[in-house]
């Protein structure tokens, strides 16, 4: 499949003018996240905890902000769709105590769930109800086979199915709503004597320590590192040592201006993300690796023409190859950024910018070092011998 039937693009023409495009942006990132806002790391290697809260009606952001500073809180809040329902919840220790153990941050967790818990529900719970919108299969079953001893845990199922299906989203309003998934009218009168419908629901709860923290931190540099070196390595005895540097400087250009767009736009940096540039640092690779290939070849096949015109010739075959990839490769990660959920949201983030800066650098970066390299040490034989 050829796009482009004969491309003769002069893509070296702009060199300089990429180049210094790359810098600039590098740069402007670079100064943002060592004076500027920074990167905005996630409970991953921060520590702290992260709490998805539903809730039964609309609760304004700014209302929840004020509740929670009434009880001495202020953690990091961010609407999840729209609605005012739901909300992503992140909370850390003050500095002074940021290094507490792990229980520290699970009972500031609690805290944030208990200044959000009404009255109402507390007044329930001491009535000696279950909450039917946070209670696990195991309790239901529990609590249904009083009066359902057969029957009780294949209700269950049913209940939490409906109740974390997409239309209820984790949280039950009423509880007719069950008589339309198929639960009798009996099962829904006993559950009314012994559960009660919270206001809220704690869709996901995660906590790290500060501990575990540093060490998954320190771990993502290092697979980072580890990754770059070993690609170095082995495109150094696959092809030459000038492609080998030309590749790994285009890659840390992808990671930096990626870093430095999480930087801008204040994205949390968490494991997705890291699996996320990893997984850009794998496709730019593949993307450069094609284009020094021809290069190898063409360098055989015209040693007349000057290493430029060559470097010129080696992107236009294999634009269409280049293209044709990304095009795919990006469809498939905006539709995951569209409709993936809150959980991949940041990984599809992640490869969007990357297919998107990896392509531009394979074409743009990766040829214009492998050229500058070439001119600064002057080998005399050709690149590709």
């Amino acid at each position: 499949m050829q796009i482009f039937k004969q491309p003769d693009f002069n893509f070296m023409k702009y060199k300089f003018l990429a180049l210094s495009l790359s810098g600039i942006l590098i740069i402007i990132g670079i100064v943002n996240i060592t004076s500027g806002k920074g990167l905005n790391q996630g409970i991953d290697f921060a520590g702290g905890s992260l709490i998805q809260i539903r809730f039964r009606n609309a609760f304004p952001i700014s209302e929840l902000r004020q509740t929670l500073k009434d009880t001495g809180l202020s953690p990091k809040i961010q609407e999840v769709g729209k609605g005012e329902q739901e909300f992503l919840i992140r909370t850390m220790l003050p500095e002074e105590e940021a290094d507490q153990e792990l229980e520290a941050h699970l009972i500031m967790a609690t805290r944030i769930v208990d200044s959000l818990t009404t009255n109402e529900d507390r007044a329930a719970t001491e009535n000696g109800l279950k909450d039917l919108n946070n209670i696990d299969i195991n309790v239901l079953t529990q609590i249904l086979k009083t009066s359902f001893p057969d029957e009780a845990q294949e209700i269950a199922k049913k209940i939490i199915g409906a109740r974390e299906s997409a239309e209820f989203k984790g949280i039950i309003k009423d509880f007719d709503q069950l008589i339309d998934k198929g639960i009798s009218r009996d099962t829904t009168e006993n559950l009314k004597k012994t559960t009660f419908l919270g206001s809220l629901t704690v869709k996901r709860r995660e906590t790290v320590g500060p501990q575990v923290g540093y060490d998954l931190g320190r771990k993502a540099k290092q697979a980072t590192v580890w990754a770059l070196i070993g690609m170095l390595i082995y495109i150094g005895i696959r092809f030459k040592l000038a492609y080998g540097v030309a590749a790994i400087l285009t890659l840390v250009h992808d990671v930096l201006i990626t870093l430095g767009i999480f930087s801008f736009t204040n994205r949390e940096i968490n494991l997705p993300v890291i699996a996320g540039i990893l997984t850009i640092v794998g496709y730019s690779l593949n993307d450069t690796i094609v284009i020094f290939d021809r290069v190898r070849d063409n360098i055989k096949l015209f040693r007349k023409y000057e290493f430029e015109k060559i470097l010129d010739k080696s992107i236009n075959q294999t634009l269409s190859r280049t293209v044709i990839t990304s095009s795919t490769t990006f469809l498939t990660v905006l539709a995951l950024f569209l409709f993936g959920g809150e959980v991949i949201n940041d990984f599809a983030f992640t490869m969007i910018i990357g297919v998107l800066i990896g392509t531009y650098s394979s074409i743009f970066q990766s040829c214009p070092l492998l050229l500058f390299w070439n001119k600064i040490f002057k080998p005399k034989k050709g690149m590709g011998k």
